[in-house]
Parts: structure tokens; C-alpha cells; sequence
């Protein structure tokens, strides 16, 4: 039972928790192309189909990310580690996490959103910045999966 329910945390991360890292990761970028590609055209609003299309990628996998401190706190219990050091940890990171990815990741993109289908200039700084929380988002939950797979100090044998 322990090896189904720590087999499906890992997989309820890998599903909900890759896909928003990859597509934040790929926003700054895609908001710098669609502005660059509207300014060589001499256009005023940028094509917005992909910068659109990775924003909903984080919005729906965000909410999907809910699944996995659920199965992570079931699989705890059945495991009797839930007073453990690196669970604590991993709570208080996936906590830190969430809050980065929801007041400061998809706020910036809506941001960034609005200004580039409003045809206004985009400055580097405006996807730098955002790059920097997505990053920062990224390190939290690399730091969380490593401590759930390396469980330190764990004697559960799981």
C-alpha cells in the first residue's frame, strides 16, 4: 500500500508540478518573440496564440497541483512520517512555492498578457523579471522532489 501511494504522489507530481515549470519557463521567451515578431511586422498587438496557450497551461496545471500535497500527506500517514524533518521542510517549500507561483508568476503573465494585446512596448526587464520568479518557482519545487525522493533520514525503507 505505502509503495501505490508513494508511487502516485510521484506521478500526481511529475503531471501536475512538470508541465506548469516547463510552460512558465517557456512564457518569458514567447511574450519576447510575439513582441519582437509585431514590431518587425510594424503591427500594434502581437500574435498572442502561444504567450495565451502557456498561460492556460500554468492557470489549469496550477489547480491540478492541488492533487499533489494531497497524495503527499496521505502518503505520509500510511508511512508514520508526518512529524519528519523533510516532510516539514517539503510542506513549508511547496507552500513557498504555490505563493510564488500565485502572486507573483501569473499575475506578471496576465500583465504581460494585457500589454502586448494592447500593443504597448515591451521591455526586457518586463519578462526578466518574470523569468526570475518563474526560476525561483523552479528551484522550490526541484528542491521539494529531491527531498521526497531522498526522504533524509527517513527509515521507512520506502
Amino acid at each position: 500500500m505505502t509503495k501505490i501511494l508513494l508511487s502516485l504522489h510521484v506521478l500526481a507530481a511529475i503531471v501536475a508540478i512538470g508541465p506548469v515549470t516547463v510552460a512558465a519557463s517557456m512564457f518569458p521567451p514567447a511574450a519576447r518573440n510575439a513582441h519582437a515578431a509585431a514590431a518587425a511586422a510594424g503591427e500594434g498587438e502581437a500574435d498572442l496564440g502561444t504567450v495565451r496557450l502557456l498561460h492556460r497551461i500554468c492557470r489549469v496545471y496550477a489547480k491540478m497541483g492541488l492533487a499533489v500535497p494531497v497524495f503527499g500527506f496521505a502518503t505520509a500517514a500510511v508511512m508514520g512520517v508526518l512529524s519528519s524533518g523533510w516532510l516539514t521542510a517539503s510542506i513549508a517549500l511547496t507552500a513557498a512555492a504555490a505563493g510564488v507561483l500565485v502572486a507573483f508568476v501569473l499575475p506578471r503573465q496576465d500583465e504581460l498578457i494585457d500589454s502586448l494585446g494592447g500593443g504597448k512596448a515591451l521591455e526586457r526587464t518586463d519578462t526578466a523579471q518574470l523569468a526570475m520568479f518563474t526560476g525561483a518557482f523552479n528551484l522550490l519545487w526541484a528542491t521539494v522532489t529531491i527531498l521526497m525522493i531522498v526522504r533524509p533520514g527517513s527509515t521507512t525503507g520506502a
